[in-house]
């Protein structure tokens, strides 16, 4: 019978159904290079989608902020080929923050075409809730174009509720309130 492998904590692998095995893990300083050498390959709609305007280019800075978090108040994963760090090609990321309020925190998920459709948004979600639930805030929330179906369908099938953003036309704002033992 062969041994599990242990892994540190919040590392996961993941087949996914096309037979790519992932390692889901938090992210590292390491992966600023890789993420922004990926950069290119995400098509507009993309990137427009997670950053909510265009973006050509993700600068050293940009890929160096987006990789050094604060542990207290942030927590991202990677989606990454189970390589060392540095090396892995990442297919798909996603943040959380708490917010100036210290109650909730934001969210954004970037999942790759290339491995979309595949389960791992909807699973990084639950990883990001599960953190959420463990520093005991409130509520967890993110801004989402109204267009991106996709995305609405998640967060509405994880039990998030959509909030009318009348400053912000053309988004909409999806929240799960943590209270109560909701999901």
């Amino acid at each position: 019978m062969a041994a599990r492998e242990r892994l540190p904590p919040w590392h996961e692998r993941m087949r996914l159904p096309n037979g790519r095995e992932v390692l889901i893990r938090p992210i590292r300083p390491e992966d600023a290079e890789p993420i922004r050498a990926s950069f290119p390959l995400l098509g507009p709609d993309e990137v427009r989608q997670r950053f909510l305007f265009a973006l050509s280019e993700l600068t050293p800075d940009m890929a160096d902020r987006l990789t050094r978090i604060n542990p207290k108040t942030e927590f991202a994963l990677v989606a990454a080929e189970p390589l060392p760090p540095g090396e892995a090609l990442i297919g798909a990321v996603a943040r959380i923050a708490v917010d100036d309020t210290g109650r909730n925190a934001e969210f954004a998920i970037l999942v790759s075409h290339y491995v979309a459709h595949m389960g791992l948004g909807r699973y990084l979600m639950t990883r990001l809730v599960k953190w959420a639930r463990g520093k005991k805030l409130e509520c967890v929330y993110g801004d989402v174009f109204e267009h991106n179906q996709p995305m609405l369908a998640l967060a509405e099938s994880l039990g998030f509720e959509r909030r009318v953003q009348a400053d912000t036309p053309g988004l909409v704002r999806v929240a799960l309130e943590l209270k109560n033992g909701k999901r």
